[in-house]
């Protein structure tokens, strides 16, 4: 029988909506989503996990990375780039999540452009896939990419949230220069 994979969950405020967050016995973020959300966050775990293969158990700021996460929302952004993930899926999704890292925090790119980053030009379709298929928005920043001409573009969160992410990293990085 297969290990099950015991995931640490918290939930906390951020300005725009109440956050979940999965993390790992190793201190790994699994998952990240609003609780206004927590359907789909739980079929992306049983998606990467399987419909048995992980159990939640509540507990308060597993591996301090509610408190990193707070850290972002308080205005001190890089407290999300060292933040340790672990996750499942494809080796491709993996690719486009990894590329998604490399987004400087107040910056955004298209899908075009991580189809090109990743050495795929043509994969523009399955990299709106993988991205929506992230399980750890915000660390893996997901709200950093944009439709091609600029539009703000899906995110599971919402476009609301999408516009407050990036204002919230547009401003802070500008009063930092």
């Amino acid at each position: 029988m297969p290990e099950i994979l015991e995931l640490l969950t918290d939930k906390f405020e951020t300005p725009i909506g109440e956050m979940t967050i999965a993390v790992d016995r190793d201190g790994n973020l699994r998952a990240v989503d609003w609780t206004d959300h927590k359907d789909r966050m739980l079929n992306l775990l049983r998606r990467h996990y399987g419909k048995d293969g992980f159990r939640l158990q509540p507990s308060p700021n597993p591996g301090g990375l509610t408190d990193g996460l707070k850290r972002y929302f308080a205005g001190e952004l890089a407290s999300i780039e060292k933040l340790p993930t672990r996750t499942a899926g494809t080796a491709f999704q993996r690719e486009v999540w990894r590329a998604l890292r490399d987004i400087p925090c107040g910056a955004t790119v298209s899908y075009k452009q991580i189809a090109e980053r990743i050495g795929r030009p043509n994969a523009v379709r399955a990299v709106g896939l993988a991205n929506g298929a992230n399980p750890i928005g915000i660390v893996v920043p997901c709200h950093r990419v944009i439709g091609a001409g600029g539009a703000l573009t899906g995110y599971g969160g919402g476009v609301e949230r999408k516009r407050w992410l990036l204002n919230h990293e547009s401003k802070k990085r500008q009063s930092s220069i």
